[in-house]
């Protein structure tokens, strides 16, 4: 069995060595264990000192793409690197290596397709105490949105095992962690919790600048994650709500109506008739909208067996070639000694 460690890294020249030294060389039930540097172009120098450092792969943007598509690129290459398992770890040395091994039994157990690390995040001393009440406010809500029962949500310490990495997309540009347990949950994918331990900060998120810059943009990827997998249940509550307040202005107008002074409140009628029909019109969009997830469903199961096919094509096109290592292009791979089980 395979495990690769991918690390997305934005300048993290100074970390990497800390992050890597920490990374376990043994785990048990794994028989080889590789690293793939996700280089979100950086500036530092970051790809060169991974090379120096001995990590496996490199995978390198020409300029800074975002966090959500460094994390989908080397889940990407992950998986046509032939990875039974992968990890998403931080290369700020955020997440302690040595909680690795029990991330991904559940996996290795065959128990769980996703495994998120819970940090647990009331007993973190440098969290404000705000930013706890509102993590634990926003796993619960994801909670409800994705059907699991992940713990800490935006916790991006996860193994994915290989069937749920070929059925992962990513489609926002902000962040992966919130949308891929909602779309894991959805697609009825088993998810789990580890508690895991935490190091001491280094340094401040890069994500996002401020805590109401987060929950704008997290808020718009949960409403769009759900929306596109449970797009009935979004616009038909629209739809409700609307038509009750076309009913209740209808009721208005009718009491004023017949107590002799309807003539005074006909825009009640008028108001409460708009509203009715946008109720309907937005009943409308939403069986079009389920027809459209319907067909997106689709279109995800052709892709996740294109990816499965382009991996296996890849490793026979390595073999053919006298490479032991799948030839990924993008992919710089080392050849550094995998670590061995």
């Amino acid at each position: 069995m395979k495990l690769i460690i991918q690390i997305p890294c934005l300048n993290e020249r100074e970390t990497l060595p800390q992050t890597i030294a920490d990374l376990p060389r043994h785990v048990q039930g794994i028989d080889v264990i590789e690293v793939l540097i996700v280089d979100d172009g950086s500036t530092d120098g970051t790809a060169e000192r991974a090379a120096e450092l001995g990590v496996h792969h490199i995978l390198r943007f020409p300029k800074n793409r975002g966090l959500a598509a460094a994390f989908m690129a080397g889940i990407d290459a992950g998986v046509r690197l032939g990875a039974d398992i992968i990890v998403n770890t931080d290369a700020d040395n955020q997440y302690c290596g040595s909680d690795i091994p029990k991330l991904i039994r559940p996996i290795i157990d065959g128990k769980a397709d996703l495994v998120v690390g819970d940090r647990q995040t009331d007993t973190i001393e440098h969290f404000s105490l705000i930013k706890k009440v509102l993590q634990r406010w926003g796993s619960s809500l994801v909670r409800r949105l994705s059907a699991t029962d992940v713990q800490d949500s935006p916790s991006g310490f996860r193994a994915i095992g290989r069937s749920a990495a070929l059925q992962l997309f990513v489609h926002n540009r902000f962040s992966y962690t919130l949308e891929t347990i909602i779309q894991a949950g959805r697609r009825g994918l088993t998810v789990t919790n580890v508690k895991i331990a935490t190091n001491r900060m280094t340094r401040k998120s890069r994500l996002f600048r401020s805590i109401p810059d987060y929950l704008r943009r997290a808020g718009g990827v949960m409403f769009r994650a759900y929306a596109m997998y449970q797009p009935v249940q979004t616009f038909a509550l629209v739809a409700l709500l609307v038509f009750l307040f076309g009913i209740g202005t209808w009721i208005r107008f009718l009491y004023y109506y017949l107590t002799g002074s309807g003539a005074g409140h006909i825009q009640s009628l008028v108001v409460g008739t708009g509203a009715v029909i946008l109720s309907f019109l937005t009943m409308l969009v939403a069986l079009l909208a389920e027809l459209l997830a319907g067909n997106r469903r689709l279109l995800e199961d052709l892709l996740m067996r294109a990816r499965r096919i382009d991996s296996e094509l890849t490793v026979l096109r390595s073999q053919q070639a006298g490479s032991e290592v799948p030839l990924i292009q993008g992919v710089h791979s080392t050849g550094a000694e995998p670590w061995r089980g």
